[in-house]
């Protein structure tokens, strides 16, 4: 009887995505990549991006065992009007790249400026776009954008990064209550400090490092597979009564 109601709980808290496509933007490495193998290892069929380096995105395709790769720079607006001609329709689109840079605002160009807005948030919209009328006709969809705790702990050298944040949570929710009759569930999620490729920089510095931990209530860093959870929730069909929603993962740093 207790193995019978062991193994019920497991299979209830399994993620099966066979049969599901799963696209994810900005996909070869820190929690993009962390997500990509998340749902290969749930069976999806997962597409992985990157900007511009083709042969990254191939080896990543292939050590992870994705379905496809597709290159394109999403600061450029005919390279990611292009992006739903190489991958067609999908299930679960992610919307995870993103461009960051750290700044004082004062010293921010309009090149600058122009680009993460391009790629934060101009993107975001024109993707949803294209990718929702394939959802709407299936009844079925799931649309994720990754945020940041930035959106409620602005730092002080990327007003920029976090401004576009918040403007794609406006957009998530405004959506969401537009495209639920339809069976499409649009949300956030919001990452707190995670140890990734784009942190390795700033968190070399000890003091900087000491200052960012002291302000995680939980005591440590996050990683990228911390994310996975909530996003395959969010993804399959435990995940169907939520939407417009921002979570935040991020140790309690935004409380």
């Amino acid at each position: 009887m207790e193995k019978t109601r062991l193994k019920s709980i497991t299979n209830m808290v399994s993620f099966n995505f066979t049969g599901k496509t799963v696209f994810i933007t900005g996909s070869t490495q820190g929690i993009g990549l962390a997500l990509a193998e998340s749902f290969v290892s749930c069976g999806a069929k997962v597409i992985v991006h990157c900007s511009t380096d083709k042969e990254k995105a191939e080896r990543i395709k292939n050590k992870i065992h994705a379905y496809k790769s597709v290159i394109a720079d999403l600061s450029d607006v005919s390279q990611t009007q292009s992006l739903f001609s190489q991958t067609g329709k999908v299930d679960v689109l992610i919307l995870n790249a993103s461009v960051q840079i750290r700044k004082n605002w004062l010293e921010i160009t309009e090149e600058e400026f122009d680009r993460q807005v391009n790629v934060n948030y101009k993107s975001s919209l024109l993707l949803m776009q294209a990718y929702y009328p394939g959802m709407k006709k299936n009844k079925f969809g799931r649309i994720i954008t990754i945020g940041s705790v930035q959106q409620k702990k602005p730092h002080p050298d990327m007003a920029i990064y976090a401004s576009t944040k918040n403007a794609v949570v406006n957009l998530v929710k405004n959506v969401a209550k537009q495209v639920a009759p339809y069976g499409v569930t649009v949300n956030n999620v919001a990452p707190g400090t995670i140890l990734t490729p784009r942190n390795d920089a700033a968190l070399f510095d000890d003091e900087y490092k000491k200052k960012c931990l002291s302000a995680i209530p939980v005591g440590f860093f996050g990683e990228s597979r911390d994310i996975s959870g909530i996003v395959l929730t969010l993804a399959s069909e435990f995940g169907r009564f939520i939407t417009g929603e921002d979570i935040f993962i991020d140790g309690g740093t935004k409380l």
